[in-house]
C-alpha cells in the first residue's frame, strides 16, 4: 500500500544522501523513480539533487502554485514509477502537500519527502507543518551538535560569522551559512538565556 513519508532533520544531516541512496536501490532493481526538487534551490544546478559527499542525480523541479498531483499523473502516464522522491520538501506549499497525499491515495504511488522541519528562528516551514499533519510515516534523519547531543535546530550566520535572529524564512545556503545545534546551544546562540 502506498504511503506519504516525511524524512526530516536540520541542515547538513544527510537528507539528500539518504534520498539518492533510496532512489538508487530502486533503480538497481530495475525499477524507475521520479525525483523532484525546488526550482529556486539551484546550489547544485537547476534540476539537480546533490549531496555534500559528492553524489547527485537529475531531477524535475516544482515551484509555488504548481499542481503536483497533475505533474505526477503526467509522469505516471509516461510509464511505471515505483516511488517518487521530493527533496527540499519544506518549500512545498500546504496545498501541494495535499496534492502529494492525493497522489498517494488516488494514484497508488509511494512518495518520500525529505526536508527541514524548522527554520533558523525555530519556526515550522509551512510545507513541513503540512507534512507533519498529513504524512503516513515520519522519520528523523539525525545529525549532531558540536557538543555531541542530537541537533534539532539550526542557526543562520551572516558573512562576518554573527548569528542572525531576523530575516526572511527562506535564504538558500549550505555549511557556509547554517550550523545545526541542539536546542540548548541554539538558545545560547540566539541570545535566549536566563537573566
Amino acid at each position: 500500500m502506498a504511503k506519504l513519508y516525511f524524512n526530516y532533520s536540520t541542515m547538513n544531516a544527510g537528507k539528500s544522501t539518504v534520498l539518492l541512496q533510496a532512489s538508487h536501490n530502486y533503480i538497481e532493481r530495475g525499477m524507475q523513480t521520479y525525483l523532484l526538487t525546488a526550482r529556486f534551490d539551484n546550489r547544485a544546478g537547476e534540476g539537480r539533487i546533490a549531496s555534500r559527499i559528492g553524489i547527485g542525480a537529475a531531477a524535475d523541479t516544482f515551484e509555488p502554485g504548481e499542481d503536483l498531483f497533475a505533474k505526477i499523473a503526467r509522469r505516471l502516464d509516461d510509464g511505471p514509477c515505483a516511488c517518487i522522491f521530493v527533496d527540499e520538501s519544506q518549500f512545498l506549499e500546504p496545498e501541494q502537500v495535499w496534492q502529494l497525499a492525493r497522489a498517494v491515495d488516488d494514484l497508488g504511488v509511494p512518495i518520500m519527502c525529505f526536508g527541514l522541519r524548522v527554520d533558523f528562528l525555530g519556526n515550522l516551514f509551512p510545507g513541513s507543518a503540512a507534512l507533519l499533519a498529513l504524512a503516513d510515516e515520519m522519520r528523523e534523519v539525525r545529525t549532531i551538535c558540536h557538543c555531541g547531543k542530537k541537533a534539532t535546530m539550526v542557526v543562520r550566520k551572516a558573512p562576518d560569522g554573527t548569528v542572525l535572529t531576523q530575516g526572511d524564512q527562506v535564504s538558500i545556503g549550505g555549511n557556509d551559512r547554517y550550523v545545526s545545534l541542539c536546542r540548548r546551544h541554539w538558545r545560547e546562540a540566539v541570545g535566549d538565556t536566563p537573566d
